[in-house]
């Protein structure tokens, strides 16, 4: 398995050969990130269908700008940033159309696959030994995340589910890391309230 440090350099050489003209390079590119990124989309968005779109729209975008890529930052966040930004917008066009649906909390998350995502926001809670996940928690935070803002629920799946840095955050969303932590700190405040209302 690659450190962090490898990924970036091994981008880096890939952005190189593209550069000068070697068209695979972004096919090893796509292979390398595609995975990731459709994972991404797909909490953000909860809809396979849309999700393969945003992805490979952030794909295309990536290639048409990669020449004038500066390596600010790494490759992968740069491409999450596209892909963040594609995915925001599918998500306000969706919301006008009152296509939003219910997000699954059963399915798996994280690297094994194997943990679902209620597990993931349950640990959240102050005193985890007082929660057992059940499948009412799981409606709960389900519903709960619902009832989030936009930009809350953006924020957890990117630090909760994708696990991401409060670095890698801020150069996503354009926003301070000082913010980052604000408002993770906020929107989880946010979901626990949430949880905790009695459903009417």
């Amino acid at each position: 398995m690659t450190s962090k440090a490898q990924d970036v350099a091994l981008d880096r050489d890939l952005i190189v050969r593209f550069k000068s003209g070697d068209q695979s390079a972004f096919d090893e590119m796509v292979r390398r990130h595609w995975d990731r990124i459709y994972a991404m989309v797909l909490q953000l968005l909860r809809n396979p269908q849309d999700a393969e779109e945003v992805t490979q729209d952030a794909f295309i975008r990536a290639h048409r700008g990669l020449a004038n890529f500066r390596g600010d930052s790494a490759f992968s966040t740069w491409l999450y940033q596209i892909a963040t930004n594609l995915a925001r917008n599918r998500y306000w066009y969706w919301w006008r159309r009152k296509r939003d649906q219910t997000i699954s909390f059963d399915q798996p998350v994280g690297e094994d696959g194997t943990t679902p995502l209620s597990e993931v926001f349950a640990g959240e809670q102050e005193s985890p030994d007082d929660l057992t996940v059940t499948q009412e928690l799981v409606d709960r935070i389900a519903v709960g995340m619902e009832k989030l803002s936009a930009k809350h629920r953006e924020i957890l799946v990117l630090r909760n589910v994708k696990n991401l840095s409060y670095e890698e955050i801020s150069s996503i969303l354009g926003i301070s890391v000082g913010t980052v932590k604000s408002r993770i700190a906020r929107a989880r405040e946010s979901l626990r309230e949430k949880i905790g209302e009695k459903s009417k």
